[in-house]
């Protein structure tokens, strides 16, 4: 059984329906790139798999045991949240939180889990440091962190890399790659970048004006909705 199945989902925002009919699902292992115009439904897609927004009509299932307080997620950064006064730690600990657990005191296990993914991120020599004294790409990957202390097979990413620069975008999507690779974490990344999308993805979910497509990333390339999104007008 698959991780996620969407049957026949419509999303709405602001009562207009921007999606409809989706199909498409999401098995353990897969690194899916949903890409798409601006306003297209990208972000209203999001809240939908983290149960934070209903579909206005279809369906959305999840198996494997999975469920949605076991997902991580890595949401696109406010000019405020860049400016949090609290430490590494502090915030990457705060995942554990995400699970639903009903002690307001961090176990042993939670501190473990906190600096396993500090280290395996490369933030665990500055995991005292005040998180508004970081770089964009330390910023980043200490919010991966806290994803990955919530997460057990499923990690959604919204535009990870927005605001980095070159060569902290290039890291960040090393670590996500390696996470999928490594690790066996699913990735369910929102991205603008086409290109990227295209050299990382196993398959690919194009929603908005230009025709829906799912599939893997080879047929994508021969689909009209990449030739009308790249402007190619014929698949490379």
């Amino acid at each position: 059984m698959a991780l996620i199945s969407c049957k026949s989902v419509s999303l709405a925002y602001e009562g207009n329906t921007i999606v409809k009919d989706l199909d498409f699902t999401v098995n353990s292992g897969d690194y899916l790139c949903i890409v798409g115009e601006n306003g297209s439904g990208k972000s209203t897609l999001m809240k939908a798999l983290l149960g934070l927004k209903p579909p206005s009509s279809g369906k959305i299932s999840f198996g494997e045991g999975l469920h949605k307080k076991n997902i991580g997620y890595l949401p696109q950064q406010t000019a405020v949240q860049r400016d949090f006064p609290a430490s590494v730690k502090e915030i990457v600990l705060s995942g554990c939180l995400a699970k639903g657990k009903f002690s307001p005191f961090y176990s042993k296990n939670d501190k473990q889990t906190a600096k396993d993914n500090m280290k395996k991120l490369g933030i665990d020599s500055i995991a005292d440091k005040c998180y508004r004294e970081l770089s964009g790409g330390q910023q980043q990957r200490t919010l991966l962190a806290r994803a990955l202390c919530a997460a057990e097979k499923l990690i959604i990413l919204d535009e990870p890399a927005t605001g980095l620069d070159p060569v902290a975008a290039a890291e960040m999507y090393d670590i996500v790659r390696m996470l999928n690779k490594n690790d066996n974490m699913t990735v369910i990344m929102v991205s603008h970048d086409i290109e990227h999308a295209l050299s990382e993805a196993s398959h690919i979910l194009h929603i908005g004006n230009t025709p829906l497509f799912f599939g893997t990333k080879q047929e994508y390339l021969n689909s009209d909705a990449y030739k009308q999104l790249s402007g190619k007008g014929e698949a490379q």
